[in-house]
């Protein structure tokens, strides 16, 4: 989709700097926004100054853990990133000085309105103290807050929790649950019966912990990801000294996360799953990943097999294992094993980065072969204890058809394909 007009490309390249980027989703944004080059640039701290102050770059975003090192190369701050005291854009103004800016001030307001969330007269926790942790004191302060606190992620200690419970607004800058570490929290929600919103400027994975926990109590929260593409919108803009069209945050957005979300599919044994799935990855040009596949793998041995030498206990030790690492990854079809999703541990493991559909399927037409737990128990007793698990989880029920090309038109209707 073309959603701008678009710079011409510039001699030299754009880029963003930090330590570890691997995973960063700053240069699909980027493509999206126009069609300039744009690189990610890793180094170690000592490589930055003369990375900074050479003429290799036009134009560069920075992050962790650079937003504050790269402030004495600079020749210029802007206010606003000196009262914040961090940078994440450098521009070269046209008598060749430097100039630092923080758009993340604009990225974190976009991010409070995509939650249609005020902090006047709110009492605001924030976790975390680092260059992200400054940009969004300065927010609250400025959004008329009617008290901040901030803590360490490392000083999240019940006694200090204890003289926080009249929270209204928790924020976590903090890295804590971020890919690849994730399904950690920084701090227990059980300590804010007055919470009216959690915010985690963390996008990757796009339901960490603690936002999954903060969606079980019914609590409002929102992720990072409008945060980064705001961010991203406005440095384009100082790239080039050019506007960009404000429709541009939400367009992006939507997309990107569309893209990186991964597709799993849950249901009874024999339902279908990893047929629709993999017509569904040759559909999208995704990768397609079978849980039940994965453990085989491993093991070296079939289901059966594992069930009947080493008993279910095993079994569902190792499925979660994999579930865990198949579903921290980003723009998949992920078929899991029917008794999978059943599992307590393994429901957010799914739904952490997933949008997640339910195949039904009437129970006198599931096989049974090669399925142990089919083989040995009534069907029709196992769907009615599963079925409310699998509701839970999914973002849509579709019927399985006998012709996949039916199943396939519902699967990408649900999934707005």
């Amino acid at each position: 989709m073309d959603y701008t007009t678009k710079p011409c490309p510039p001699v030299k390249p754009c880029g963003l700097i930090g330590h570890k980027l691997g995973h960063s989703y700053s240069p699909i944004i980027h493509a999206k926004l126009g069609n300039y080059e744009y690189r990610l640039w890793e180094m170690e701290e000592e490589e930055v100054g003369a990375f900074v102050r050479s003429d290799t770059w036009r134009a560069m975003n920075v992050t962790i853990p650079y937003k504050k090192t790269v402030m004495p190369f600079l020749d210029e701050i802007s206010p606003e990133a000196r009262r914040i005291g961090s940078v994440n854009t450098i521009t070269r103004l046209p008598d060749g000085r430097l100039r630092g800016d923080n758009t993340d001030y604009y990225g974190f307001l976009q991010m409070l309105e995509g939650l249609h969330l005020s902090l006047k007269d709110k009492k605001v926790l924030i976790i975390g103290a680092g260059g992200a942790s400054a940009t969004v004191q300065a927010v609250t302060m400025d959004q008329g807050a009617s008290e901040m606190r901030v803590v360490s992620s490392k000083d999240n200690t019940p006694e200090t929790m204890a003289r926080y419970t009249d929270t209204q607004v928790l924020i976590n800058t903090s890295p804590v649950g971020m890919y690849p570490k994730n399904g950690v929290t920084p701090v227990s929600l059980d300590y804010f019966p007055h919470l009216e919103g959690v915010l985690d400027v963390i996008y990757n994975p796009a339901k960490t912990r603690l936002l999954l926990d903060a969606e079980e109590r019914g609590i409002p929260c929102i992720n990072g990801l409008v945060m980064l593409v705001a961010q991203a919108k406005r440095a384009a803009e100082l790239f080039f000294d050019t506007p960009f069209d404000d429709s541009l945050i939400p367009a992006v957005t939507e997309q990107i996360d569309l893209d990186s979300r991964n597709i799993v599919l849950i249901g009874m044994p024999g339902s279908g799953k990893s047929t629709l799935g993999r017509a569904l990855a040759s559909l999208t040009g995704r990768v397609f990943a079978d849980t039940d596949d994965m453990v085989v793998e491993r093991v070296g041995r079939s289901i059966p097999a594992i069930f009947a030498e080493d008993g279910e206990k095993c079994f569902r030790q190792i499925e979660k294992d994999c579930v865990a690492k198949i579903c921290a990854e980003h723009g998949l079809v992920i078929a899991t094993g029917g008794g999978a999703p059943v599992q307590p541990e393994n429901g957010d493991l799914i739904r952490q980065n997933s949008r997640v559909l339910y195949l039904r399927r009437p129970t006198e037409a599931l096989p049974t072969d090669g399925r142990p737990l089919s083989r040995s128990q009534n069907l029709s007793e196992m769907e009615k204890v599963r079925t409310p698990v699998y509701r839970s989880l999914c973002d849509a029920e579709i019927e399985v058809d006998d012709d996949i090309n039916i199943t396939l038109a519902r699967a990408k209707e649900a999934l707005g394909l």
